[in-house]
């Protein structure tokens, strides 16, 4: 090689390899067969593209900006109003609808309902959109009127249109202002944007759509980065409210790189079994309103449907109470639910009993079966013990501790308690009834539903949450082996007035 040549070579700068983790973002410093960040295997990428260095950041001159900077009082924040979807269970948990220019990421697992949702939000967007331009028509006064504005344009990614179509006429989604294209290409999707000009856009999913002149697969980390950025950018730019679609990992988090979630204004999540027909969408993060509600939803053969009442689904009404039962009151983000926990005692086993639970945490209930044969003395070392939940709600916080404590000493002594009962507290390892929070906002929803009486920890009555609601009496108790004796009080005292 002459000297020429070999000056070139040590004066042409070297592009060194930058790795990235395609499942949570995670940047090794070199390739590895499991990311050291999540532990999945198979996930490290080279993500060496042309983003711009130091040098070349110094390097860039200032410009007169597009809009000058206003004082913040003259801005108007009319166009930033939510407008609501249509569906009252997805409006609580954005905090009222959907922002004109905002971004939401909707994950979930396959087949959860996802895109059903989204067809129906899109065909009551539509309806919404018909019903507020026939208002601006009919206004002469020159008055604002809040509404969706511009149609609906759904981009289905994962299925072709004559696909969509047939779940549409099932959900009898087919409003003239509902628009529909099945596209995988991001200039495609922007081609679409220029021919309808929607208000409401919904890519299902992101994972699909790919940005040309970009290395790497669909769904892959640059992919979806890429094209989330100019996504965002144009819902921006154009004051369309966009719903995007993502999937999920195995661990139940939203798929792709940890800068997706950073990029969007709104991240929920669509969760529920699939042998279950209750749904909730929970709100991860919300720059517009609370991101800790939660908007429960049913799935049946016609489509799904908002449950503004579900407590309904998680209690059992029985003419006469049954052993192994108690109520409860769990606090879902911000939406107090009413649940029923109910406790199964076997027969006694040589060697490890078995401990089986449907909608509990199984390490609680062990804690719970120890401190209740440590506390009042119950034997069940030897037991077969079963605990769950009604309706397919998962329970796992530790007010409900109590609950379940109660569930099993019944369905031990087979004697139930009554049915209008509640019990709510944390249990310790000592036998104690620890304090909980949103005690004032349980006991509303319970004396909503017509329960009358509440066992609650010591300090959570109505002297520290609050007056107590109207025909309901609340009991405090400090330990375990009280809330057993008040328990069984009451259920007498039921019996004998019945």
């Amino acid at each position: 090689m002459s000297e020429r040549a070999t000056a070139r070579s040590a004066a042409r700068p070297r592009t060194r390899a930058a790795y990235e983790c395609d499942a949570c973002g995670h940047r090794p410093p070199k390739w590895v067969g499991r990311c050291p960040e999540c532990g999945e295997w198979g996930s490290i990428v080279d993500s060496t593209g042309g983003a711009a260095t130091p040098a070349g950041l110094r390097a860039v001159a200032a410009r007169a900006p597009l809009q000058p900077a206003l004082p913040i009082a003259t801005i108007s924040a009319e166009p930033a109003r939510f407008r609501p979807t249509g569906v009252a269970e997805l409006d609580r948990v954005l905090g009222g609808g959907l922002v004109p220019g905002a971004v939401v990421l909707l994950a979930g697992e396959p087949g959860v309902g996802k895109s059903t949702l989204l067809l129906d939000v899109a065909q009551q967007w539509a309806l919404g959109s018909a019903m507020a331009d026939a208002l601006r028509g009919a206004d002469t006064g020159g008055g604002a009127r809040s509404g969706p504005v511009g149609p609906a344009l759904v981009i289905s990614g994962e299925e072709s249109t004559s696909q969509v179509r047939l779940r549409a006429e099932r959900l009898g989604a087919l409003h003239e202002r509902l628009y529909l294209a099945s596209e995988t290409d991001l200039e495609g999707v922007l081609g679409h944007l220029d021919a309808v000009r929607p208000g409401l856009l919904v890519v299902d999913s992101v994972q699909t759509i790919s940005a040309p002149g970009l290395d790497g697969v669909p769904g892959g980390v640059n992919q979806v980065r890429a094209v989330t950025a100019a996504l965002v950018a144009v819902a921006k730019e154009r004051g369309i409210a966009t719903v995007l679609v993502g999937h999920v990992t195995k661990d139940g988090q939203v798929a792709g790189p940890r800068v997706l979630e950073h990029l969007v204004d709104v991240v929920l999540h669509f969760e529920g079994d699939r042998h279950s027909s209750l749904r909730m969408v929970r709100g991860l993060k919300n720059r517009y309103g609370p991101a800790d509600e939660v908007g429960c939803f049913e799935m049946h053969e016609g489509g799904i449907t908002s449950l503004p009442d579900p407590s309904g689904l998680f209690i059992t009404r029985f003419a006469q109470p049954r052993p192994g039962a108690c109520l409860t009151v769990t606090m879902e983000g911000r939406r107090a639910l009413v649940t029923e926990v109910q406790a199964l005692i076997g027969g006694s086993v040589a060697g490890s009993p078995r401990r089986t639970v449907s909608g509990l945490d199984s390490a609680r209930l062990a804690m719970i079966l120890a401190v209740l044969q440590n506390t009042i003395g119950l034997s069940l070392h030897d037991r077969e013990v079963y605990g769950a939940t009604v309706g397919g709600i998962r329970v796992i916080e530790p007010a409900a501790d109590l609950a379940v404590a109660l569930a099993v000493v019944s369905a031990l002594h087979q004697v139930p308690f009554a049915s209008d009962l509640l019990a709510i507290g944390e249990i310790g390892l000592t036998g104690e009834v620890r304090r909980v929070g949103a005690v004032a906002r349980r006991l509303s929803e319970a004396a909503r539903l017509g329960f009358r009486y509440a066992l609650v920890p010591s300090g959570c009555g109505p002297a520290a949450s609050g007056p107590a609601p109207v025909d309901m009496v609340v009991r405090e108790v400090d330990d375990l082996s009280g809330a057993v004796r008040w328990a069984a009080k009451i259920s007498a005292e039921g019996e004998n007035q019945s």
